[in-house]
């Protein structure tokens, strides 16, 4: 059993409560526009780190963190990109991956817009946290946590953060 908090859109901001809410986490996954190496630094100080670059982070950021992450973690596919859509209508950037090969995760930021669906076609599940920064159109900043245990995702919870 693993629990993951998992955030996007920071756009540099950095705010203790990240930390405070992702206590009982035993990861951290930033699904793209980190803004900054000391919001990455942070966050990766304080648990297991995984992360995407996105379109607003410059080289500094795309020197540690790839476009499109794939991985396992307990017994689950996952496959992360800042940029990647929704269920039937995914980016063009990343279907290709997506219908070939699918995860049993997806996750993607970008929008702003926190979303969770089942893509029934792909047999996915695709979570995006919203953003969890102050930049942007977004009146809710959001965050999620869940858990994934034996391959199957459970107990997720949506964050609002306040302000």
């Amino acid at each position: 059993m693993t629990k993951i908090g998992l955030l996007s859109d920071t756009h540099a901001y950095w705010d203790e409560k990240y930390l405070h809410y992702f206590e009982p986490c035993d990861e951290i996954w930033h699904a793209g526009d980190i803004g900054s190496l000391e919001v990455a630094q942070k966050l990766a100080e304080f648990r297991f780190f995984r992360a995407v670059y996105g379109n607003i982070d410059g080289q500094d950021l795309r020197r540690f963190y790839p476009q499109t992450l794939r991985f396992v973690t307990d017994g689950a596919e996952v496959l992360m990109k800042h940029i990647g859509g929704y269920p039937g209508r995914y980016d063009p950037s990343i279907q290709g991956s997506l219908l070939v090969h699918p995860p049993k995760l997806f996750v993607s930021g970008h929008s702003h817009i926190l979303k969770v669906k089942y893509d029934k076609t792909l047999g996915m599940l695709h979570i995006n946290p919203g953003a969890a920064g102050k930049y942007g159109f977004h009146k809710v900043r959001t965050m999620v946590r869940f858990v994934i245990d034996n391959g199957t995702f459970r107990d997720l919870e949506v964050i609002e953060l306040a302000g």
